[in-house]
């Protein structure tokens, strides 16, 4: 019971996969929440575990980057039995469980986040991530063009849609956008656009793997999730049992209200979205940090946040990865992107963003790995390519940073786009 594949003992893990395959043999796979999950966990967790046993790649990602291709793979190739692909895509499409992922996520590391600190990095990550992006836009158009791609349409329709912010919050309105500038079908537009949207949050996933092996090798570049000198979390981000102020253990009534504090401030979010139009995970992260600021939730509650963050990341994300691999990711579009030109130009766009902002990063006095990891999740496929991308860095705790590239920054990309093509169209 001690040996575990991920957090799964391995005597439940061969009781556990004997059952599915019974159930699935039986015909009788529903998507009822407690199936689902352990297919799930089942899936993330034996994926996740062949990336961290495979040399090499297991340095640059590949838990994260397994686990949510090989489902992927596995259900457009029809190898994934139908019964279950059927009800992963349902159970993901119905409870849309990401976001209380990227709820608790959020509320989580922010309320374990030094205050004194939050703003000065909330403030300070907008200028590397407007210059990476800048610079992004104009050495991915430069390849691009030498490669024989055009500078319109490597600059349109290869590098934009990487920072656009993903597929839901940017892929679509840009293709929607697009096509009422240029008269044509959004549907063929947004086939053009989705390719570079899966390869670069690859690409993306692939380098801050990669920063995180060179962190451990060059301690003085990383905070380990911390993104400036001298910020700490309030709690122990490597502590496996949170105490609180008077030295007692957490109780469990404070985790779960803990937890429903996290839900009530993304329904707030979502409120927000009807009432404003602002996209409701920007603000629920707003509403987190002025909570946080104004001291309006208690030092014993945000301990107990601080555990329901640890329990999402730690049990929660590879089961997700799974999830988002069988119902939201294309392997065939993603295969699309696989040509020379264009993975020259992706590979480039992103490592430039990354680059540029590491360096102005540091000219800020940032950690210049953290801060290309947060410019990275601007390359990233919306929420599930932060997660992804923050998994194989093995920094979730710069959720909150990574949502302001992707969602913010994501919509300021569409929206100069659109105001551009619509004058030179």
């Amino acid at each position: 019971m001690d040996t575990r594949i991920g957090i799964i003992p391995v005597p439940i893990y061969v009781m556990l996969f004997a059952l599915i395959v019974g159930f699935v043999y039986t015909g009788d796979i529903k998507g009822e929440i407690s199936m689902m999950i352990a297919v799930l966990v089942i899936g993330g967790f034996t994926c996740a575990e062949l990336g961290k046993r495979m040399p090499v790649l297991r340095n640059i990602g590949a838990a994260a980057i397994f686990a949510t291709f090989i489902p992927s793979a596995l259900a457009y190739y029809k190898l994934l039995p139908l019964q279950i692909e059927k009800s992963v895509v349902e159970f993901t499409k119905y409870t849309n469980f990401l976001y209380l992922f990227i709820a608790c996520i959020i509320v989580g590391s922010i309320l374990g986040m030094d205050r004194h600190v939050l703003v000065k990095g909330f403030l300070k990550i907008f200028v590397p991530l407007a210059a990476g992006s800048v610079a992004a836009a104009l050495v991915g158009t430069a390849v691009g063009t030498l490669l024989g791609l055009g500078a319109h349409h490597t600059f349109f329709f290869v590098v934009i849609p990487i920072m656009a912010g993903g597929i839901g919050e940017g892929a679509i309105p840009l293709s929607v956008g697009y096509s009422e500038i240029l008269n044509q079908p959004p549907g063929d537009l947004f086939a053009q656009i989705l390719p570079p949207v899966m390869l670069g949050s690859l690409t993306a996933i692939l380098l801050a793997g990669f920063l995180n092996t060179v962190g451990k090798r060059y301690p003085q570049l990383t905070g380990e999730g911390r993104l400036q000198p001298d910020e700490h979390d309030a709690m122990d981000p490597a502590s496996e049992e949170v105490e609180d102020e008077t030295g007692g253990f957490m109780d469990v009534s404070t985790i779960a209200a803990a937890g429903l504090a996290a839900i009530t401030l993304y329904l707030m979010g979502v409120m927000c979205h009807r009432l404003f139009g602002l996209p409701a995970p920007v603000a629920m992260l707003f509403l987190a940090v002025l909570a946080k600021l104004t001291s309006a939730v208690s030092p014993h509650l945000q301990q107990g946040g601080f555990v329901v963050y640890k329990f999402f990341s730690t049990a929660v994300t590879y089961p997700l990865l799974f999830a988002i691999g069988v119902s939201l990711t294309p392997w065939d579009k993603l295969i699309a992107a696989f040509n020379i030109p264009n993975m020259i130009t992706i590979f480039l766009t992103v490592a430039t963003l990354m680059a540029t902002g590491a360096f102005v990063g540091r000219l800020l006095n940032m950690y210049p790995i953290e801060a290309a990891i947060v410019n990275a999740c601007h390359s990233g496929q919306g929420g599930t390519g932060d997660v992804a991308i923050l998994t194989a860095a093995n920094r979730m705790q710069l959720m909150p940073f990574a949502q302001i590239a992707t969602r913010i920054g994501g919509a300021i990309t569409v929206t100069l786009v659109l105001v551009l093509l619509g004058r030179i169209a």
